[in-house]
C-alpha cells in the first residue's frame, strides 16, 4: 500500500512521522508533492521519501491519497489530479470546512473518500482527528484510515453534521488554550516568577488537568470542584474568571470558528 500527501505543511509533516514511526507503513511506501524545491528537499531530508513537485505523479503512484492542503488551493489540486483519481483509490481529505457532498462533486465521479479534521498537536503525537467517510467507502477504508490518523494521536468517527464542530473543539481551539497559558503565565510574572519558568508551570498545568479529564472519565466541573476548597485561593479565582465571562466567551469563539468553518 502507498501512501501519497499532497501538500507538505506542518499537518503532513505531523501524519508521515506519526505513520513512519508508528511503523504503519515503510519510508518506501511513502510519496509527497509541494510546490516548492526547498520544500521537497526539507521532506526529503527529514523523512528520506520520495517527492515531486508534479501533484498527478503523487496521484498516480499512491493507493491512499491525502489531500492535505488548505482550503483555497483544493479545488486547483483536484482540477489537477481528478484523471488519476480511479475507484480503487482511497481519497482522505483533511481540508476545513469542505463537505463530502463538495468534494464529490469536484472530482464529478465515483470515489472512495474520507473526510478528516486532526489537529495541530499532532506535532507531538497528541492529536484529536474527527473521521467521516462517503458511501463507498466502506468499513475497511474507515479501519485504514483511522489506523493512519491514530499513528499521532486519538482519532474519532463522527457523522459529518458534527464536522464543522469537531473543528471547532479539536482544530481551532488550542489556539484558545495557548492564549490562557500565555495569560496565566502573565498572571505568574506579574506576581515575580521568571518567564520561562511561568510557561513551564503554567502549561504543565494544562496538560495534567487534560490528563485527568481524559483518564478519570470524572465531569470537569466534578474536578473543578475537588480543587476549589472553601474559602480558599482558588474559588477567588474561579469567581473573577466567572465575573468576566470567561466561560462566555470561550462558548461565543467556538461558536464563531464554526461559523466561519461553515462558510469556507
Amino acid at each position: 500500500m502507498k501512501i501519497g500527501v499532497i501538500g507538505l505543511g506542518n499537518m503532513a509533516k505531523a501524519m508521515i512521522g506519526g505513520m513512519l514511526q508508528e511503523g504503519v507503513v515503510e519510508r518506501e511506501d511513502v510519496v509527497g508533492s509541494a510546490k516548492t524545491e526547498a520544500t521537497l528537499e526539507r521532506i526529503e531530508e527529514e523523512f528520506h521519501i520520495a517527492t515531486f513537485k508534479d501533484n498527478r505523479q503523487v496521484a498516480e503512484a499512491a493507493d491512499v491519497i491525502v489531500l492535505a492542503v488548505k482550503p483555497v488551493f483544493l479545488q486547483e489540486v483536484i482540477g489537477e489530479i481528478r484523471d488519476e483519481v480511479t475507484e480503487d483509490k482511497l481519497v482522505i481529505s483533511i481540508a476545513a470546512g469542505k463537505s463530502i457532498e463538495w468534494l464529490e462533486g469536484e472530482f464529478g465521479k465515483r470515489i472512495k473518500l474520507i473526510r478528516c479534521m486532526p489537529n495541530t498537536p499532532a506535532l507531538v503525537g497528541a492529536g484529536c482527528t474527527a473521521v467521516c467517510r462517503n458511501a463507498l467507502a466502506g468499513e475497511e477504508e474507515e479501519k485504514l484510515c483511522l489506523e493512519l490518523m491514530e499513528s499521532f494521536g486519538k482519532a474519532m468517527v463522527i457523522p459529518e453534521r458534527l464536522m464543522d464542530a469537531a473543528g471547532a473543539v479539536g482544530g481551532s481551539s488550542p489556539a484558545f488554550v495557548f492564549l490562557f497559558i500565555e495569560a496565566m503565565a502573565d498572571g505568574a510574572v506579574k506576581a515575580g516568577m521568571p518567564r520561562k519558568q511561568a510557561y513551564e508551570f503554567a502549561a504543565s498545568a494544562v496538560l495534567g488537568s487534560a490528563k485527568m479529564v481524559l483518564e478519570t472519565g470524572m465531569h470537569p466541573g466534578e474536578l473543578k470542584d475537588m480543587v476549589c476548597s472553601p474559602g480558599g485561593t482558588t474559588i477567588e479565582g474561579v469567581a473573577v474568571l466567572e465575573e468576566k465571562g470567561v466561560r462566555a466567551a470561550v462558548i461565543e469563539a467556538v461558536s464563531a470558528c464554526v461559523e466561519k468553518s461553515k462558510r469556507l
